[in-house]
């Protein structure tokens, strides 16, 4: 965590948080709706979305009141394929800090087998910096 008031209240950042997200693979979260691919199955957009919720998730009540964290990179291996009404599990975990930049490892699962892999960078930011920074580009 960045310093600031409020440390003591709040847990430290540490290697080995985990976080966890879950989805439902519907229609709308195909590689066919989502525009990734033309069958009906979770589509790889889908999968990043869950993980980089799984690595927030992993951060939840660490963070000081005025940051938050933003992808940076991301390297994923979609390993098989999801049927709708199947259900996918990401789980992120904190493997490294490098100053404000955060690497994850995660590793997705549906209910039958391995379907994702890889890794995934946060860095720790100010909120109104970035969004001032956002504002200052319309």
């Amino acid at each position: 965590m960045l310093g600031g008031e409020g440390e003591a209240e709040m847990a430290e950042i540490a290697v080995g948080l985990r976080g966890t997200a879950t989805a439902l693979v519907t229609v709308a979260n195909t590689a066919s709706s989502i525009g990734s691919g033309d069958v009906p199955v979770y589509g790889t957009p889908a999968l990043v979305a869950l993980m980089e919720a799984a690595a927030v998730k992993a951060l939840a009540g660490r963070l000081g009141p005025d940051e938050t964290t933003v992808g940076t990179s991301l390297e994923i291996s979609h390993l098989a394929a999801t049927p709708i009404g199947g259900t996918v599990r990401a789980e992120a975990e904190l493997i490294a800090m490098e100053g404000r930049k955060l690497t994850f490892a995660f590793v997705a699962h549906d209910d039958q087998e391995k379907v994702g892999e890889g890794r995934h960078q946060r860095l720790i930011v100010s909120r109104e910096r970035f969004l001032a920074r956002l504002q200052a580009k319309r």
